[in-house]
């Protein structure tokens, strides 16, 4: 069978239709919520990271990968010396595989939650020792996340691709109604439409320009959703690393036009906008449910966030002062 749409909830529900002990997940890249999200499962499971053989991984990935190993019994995370792209889903029971999916979809929200843009298909029963002996390979040229030297950690993108994001308007002001006070209307009054805390990130067109990479384009939009409510390639789905270890699930959503193309307008938490504007409020020292200032970002050192790209759909947020 071929699955194309709602590939995190195949994937996190499989166990409860096969008898397995064990999931092994193979991917070219990685993100930190689906791994952390294997804690839910009733067994142990265990995630290679394909392409650091090649690429590296960056410090800001890795201590959150870190983390979460250290947080968990249940979780072990490797890192491939061999270059491996493959994307492979293996449930085994007492060392057998009993069951498996292989296709393009990389173990990250960005690579599970778009539907039609990846898939992973069902193995068959002759392909189980092949395969077993493949990931045993890989397995014996990986190292555990706890043995990586400093040495080996891909350095932090240079300055000129880090994007510097105001949290003010070009008046240097604080938005009214929009960004970190989206759940406002603009007499100040709470909008009957949001959370009082909902908060985003506006992505301004000098951003686009600056940072050609840093924000993809957005595809065709469909109002096709998959099982949490996003939009068929419309509002990317995005992991952000803050600088102080916190990662949320995130969207690039709105719709801008440049150059004859649309780009995201926004980013905001998901599934709850309040995620990002309770957070913010949280470092600065606003309590919740009142609006930002301008003044709070003064006193708190720093306007804006610096934004860079670890990996597809990961992202780091530097908010640090």
């Amino acid at each position: 069978m071929l699955y194309t749409s709602n590939l995190e909830e195949i994937i996190f529900q499989r166990h409860e239709i096969i008898e397995s002990d064990e999931l092994i997940v193979l991917s070219g890249y990685v993100g930190p919520k689906p791994i952390n999200r294997l804690n839910d499962l009733p067994f142990h499971s265990t995630v290679i990271y394909g392409m650091y053989g090649s690429e590296g991984i960056q410090s800001a990935l890795h201590n959150s990968l870190l983390q979460i190993k250290n947080d968990s019994a249940n979780i072990n995370i490797f890192y491939s010396q061999l270059p491996v792209h493959s994307k492979c889903y293996v449930w085994r029971n007492r060392g057998e595989i009993i069951h498996a999916l292989i296709g393009s979809a990389n173990f990250s929200v960005n690579g599970l939650n778009t539907p039609f843009r990846e898939m992973l298909g069902e193995t068959t029963r002759d392909s189980f020792k092949p395969l077993n002996e493949y990931l045993q390979h890989i397995l014996n040229n990986s190292i555990s996340c706890l043995e990586v030297d400093e040495v080996v950690i891909q350095e932090e993108p240079e300055f000129t691709s880090i994007c510097s994001m105001s949290l003010l308007m070009p008046s240097g002001r604080v938005h009214n109604a929009s960004g970190l006070n989206w759940g406002y209307m603009k007499n100040g009054l709470p909008s009957p439409k949001r959370g009082i805390d909902d908060a985003c990130i506006p992505i301004r067109v000098d951003h686009i320009k600056r940072f050609p990479t840093l924000f993809p384009l957005k595809l065709t939009a469909s109002e096709l959703r998959d099982a949490r409510g996003r939009r068929q390639r419309d509002n990317e789905a995005i992991e952000i690393i803050w600088d102080d270890g916190i990662t949320m699930e995130g969207l690039l959503e709105g719709t801008q036009p440049l150059e004859g193309v649309k780009y995201p307008k926004q980013i905001s938490s998901f599934p709850d906008k309040s995620e990002l504007g309770e957070y913010i409020r949280n470092r600065i020292g606003v309590p919740l449910g009142q609006p930002v200032r301008t003044h709070h970002l003064v006193s708190y050192g720093r306007p804006d966030i610096k934004v860079s790209l670890l990996g597809t759909g990961v992202y780091k947020f530097d908010f640090s002062v």
